[in-house]
């Protein structure tokens, strides 16, 4: 038997679905800058660094941090690719970032955290992946397990594991600024 659902649980599934891609597009405009600004330094601490010149790369381990304008990001390890020689006198432009273990990155009062996340400078494309992904801006909340933003123009895709289904929690009012 087949049950129709009434007009108005159509229209607040609707409102909910056009708040779920509003607030992705919200969210990821946050790191649309993040490694691809250049107004703003970036700084990276950690335990320990590595550069590995024949492969035009560094790897920082152990508690690393990454500052740039207010985006954090946080990881166990970072490897970083780069244009150009470490030794050279020519200013090296990043090209790829890869985070592993537990990858925490904040912006403002919005923050994703994953397994692994890469930044591809050139294409301009962040991709997070894990077991969970987690999406949060103030006391919204929104998980899957594959993020997809793309830093140029902000939009984001969050997909959910093949056995299971996007989650989302939107509080009342929280999208509308009241």
């Amino acid at each position: 038997m087949l049950k129709r659902l009434p007009a108005a649980v159509l229209g607040a599934f609707f409102l909910v679905a056009a708040s779920v891609h509003a607030q992705a597009q919200t969210f990821s405009d946050a790191f649309a800058g993040f490694g691809s600004n250049d107004k703003e330094p970036i700084q990276i601490e950690a335990s320990e660094l590595q550069v590995e010149d024949k492969t035009n790369s560094a790897t920082f381990t152990g508690d690393v941090v990454v500052s740039q304008g207010d985006t954090q990001l946080k990881t166990q390890k970072l490897k970083v690719f780069y244009d150009g020689s470490a030794a050279g006198s020519t200013q090296q432009k990043i090209s790829k970032l890869e985070a592993t273990g537990r990858v925490y990155i904040s912006a403002k009062d919005q923050t994703a955290t994953g397994d692994q996340a890469s930044f591809d400078m050139k294409r301009e494309v962040m991709v997070m992946t894990g077991k969970e992904v987690v999406l949060s801006q103030g006391p919204n909340v929104v998980v899957g397990n594959r993020l997809t933003v793309n830093l140029k123009t902000g939009k984001a895709d969050l997909q959910a594991p093949q056995s299971g289904r996007v989650k989302v929690l939107i509080q009342p009012n929280s999208l509308n600024g009241n």
